[in-house]
């Protein structure tokens, strides 16, 4: 998967799946779906989110927009 393709000035849309079996990364309807292990609680996901990109994919990221919500805004550091 080319992840280049979804990103422009930095910013990549997520929809976060939380309370999956494994961390992972789809395509799904031009929009990349990240699953992570963690529970939607007190920010577990969104650390995963993060940790995800970072040692997987090699990319440090931020969350700009959509804290408490699925659907994300990152940017790419």
């Amino acid at each position: 998967m080319d992840l280049h393709k979804h990103i422009f000035n930095n910013i990549i849309k997520v929809k976060i799946s939380p309370n999956s079996s494994q961390n992972k990364i789809k395509e799904e309807n031009e929009l990349l779906k990240v699953y992570v292990k963690a529970p939607l609680e007190k920010g577990k996901a969104n650390g995963e989110l993060i940790r995800f990109f970072k040692k997987e994919l090699k990319l440090q990221v931020i969350i700009i927009s959509g804290e408490k919500a699925r659907t994300k805004l990152l940017k790419v550091l």
